[in-house]
Parts: structure tokens; sequence; C-alpha cells
């Protein structure tokens, strides 16, 4: 193969000889290496956190009639959560929140081999939540807690008091409060006795792990491609509001979804 010359450049990258590339690459790879180990030490200490057993006894709506926390374990010993941001007078839930919901029933087919149950949980009554799964075509388990405390006991929904105080306590900090319902995740073991344990939460970009689109993305030259926007999120839809497949302009700025949620 004829090597091309180091000056020439294509959109700012050098265009170099396959044995160039391949200690390029190598080197690279060294990198990611390192960066793997860091993250495996990483989900290490994330598993020896110390866990908080939950007391109150929540209840909640499924379309089974009133759940308690302890029945979303659907007979395994692991729950995750996913804290979807759907307000009780909202029409449609979240844009960001539907983005990792998209992502949940081909990854559910394989972690609920490993003892792990899913669960999304919104403040929204329970039919329109149900309407909306129906819309998008999830089948993961869906309930509503209204009435409940637990979205306020786990952070990611504020009374109208927190918010006219200006300030609310999320993602372990204190923020400006700008809206009653936040993302997040969370996750709980159940033991032999019945006892729940809250063992971890996540919020903000600590959610972006579950996006795979974002893991394709990354591997390819252009990466995300969101810099020129001024909120990097601004270009997801809910599936079945994209109004082109892609080829048409990519890249370019696109207005944001009409949505009550934080991603518009």
């Amino acid at each position: 193969m004829k090597s091309a010359p180091m000056s020439e450049q294509i959109k700012g990258h050098p265009v170099v000889s396959p044995s160039e590339w391949l200690a390029a690459r190598q080197a690279l790879l060294r990198e990611e290496k390192e960066y793997m180990r860091l993250g495996d030490k990483l989900s290490a200490l994330r598993r020896e956190l110390p866990w908080v057993k939950v007391e109150k006894d929540y209840r909640f709506q499924g379309p089974e009639g009133e759940v308690s926390l302890a029945d979303l374990f659907d007979g395994r010993s692991q729950l995750f959560v996913q804290h979807f941001m759907f307000g009780p007078d909202w029409e449609e839930g979240c844009v960001g929140c539907s983005f990792t919901a998209d992502h949940v029933d081909c990854a559910r087919v394989h972690f609920q081999q490993r003892d792990l149950s899913f669960v999304a949980i919104a403040r929204a009554p329970l039919e329109k939540l149900t309407a909306y799964q129906q819309r998008m075509g999830w089948t993961f388990r869906w309930v509503s807690s209204s009435g409940s405390d637990f979205n306020y006991d786990f952070g990611v929904s504020f009374t109208p008091e927190q918010i006219a105080s200006g300030h609310i306590f999320y993602n372990y900090a204190m923020e400006e409060a700008e809206i009653e319902d936040l993302p997040g995740i969370s996750v709980f073991h159940k033991d032999d006795q019945g006892n729940i344990f809250h063992t971890y939460s996540g919020y903000g970009r600590g959610m972006e792990v579950l996006d795979g689109v974002y893991m394709f993305l990354d591997l390819a030259p252009k990466g995300r491609d969101e810099a020129h926007l001024d909120n990097p999120t601004s270009w997801w839809r809910r599936h079945d509001r994209y109004e082109t497949d892609g080829r048409s302009a990519p890249g370019l700025p696109v207005p944001a979804e009409k949505s009550s949620c934080c991603c518009a």
C-alpha cells in the first residue's frame, strides 16, 4: 500500500502509513488498558460502599395494583431503579430519561440472569405512565410513586417549599432549584430475611454509563459532535420524534424539543 506524505491531513487528522498508524494505535491501547483497570478499581470501590437499611414501607401503584418496594425485586435479590422524570402534570416523560430508558429492555434480558431486576419509578399517575410506555414500546416494569415519599427521600423530587427556597440538595451537593423532578438511579439489595438495603445512587452524568449510544459515538471519528451545541443534549429526541435518519446535515445545531424536563 502506498503511504501518504506526513504533511497530508484530512479534517485535521494526519494521514500516515499503516506502520505509523499501528504504532499510534498501540500507544493508545496502553492508555485504554489503564483506563479499563481504573474502571475496574472504581467498580470495586462502588461495591464496597456501606449500605443503609430501608426502614420505610414504600408503596407504589402498578398495573397489578398496589405493590411494595420488596415486590419490585420480582424474586431476585438486587433491584435497579431508574428515577424517571415524569411529573404529575406532564403529558409525556422527560427526553433524557427516555433516551436512557431506550437502552433498558435489551440489556434487561441479560442482567436479569445475574440476579438483578429493573423498575422505572415516576410521580405521574399510572395511567399516564402506561400510555407513554405503550407509545414508546418499552416492556420493563414501571410504577407510580404518587402519594409516596420515595422520590423525595432519594433526592430526585423536591417540594414547592424547597423550590421556593432557591436551593436543593441534588447529586450530593447544594444546587440552584429550577425544577421539581430530576433524574437519578438507585440500587437496592434484599436479604433472605426480607430486609432491604440501599447500596448506591447516582445522578447527573453519573448515569451516563447507561447510555450505550455514547459508547458507540465515542469510538467514532467525530465523537459525540456536541461542541457546537449550546446544550450538548439538545440533539436528543424521543425515538419516535426524530425528523430524519441523520444523513441530512448531521451535526448542525438543532432546536431543542419542547419539554418540561431539564434536558430541554
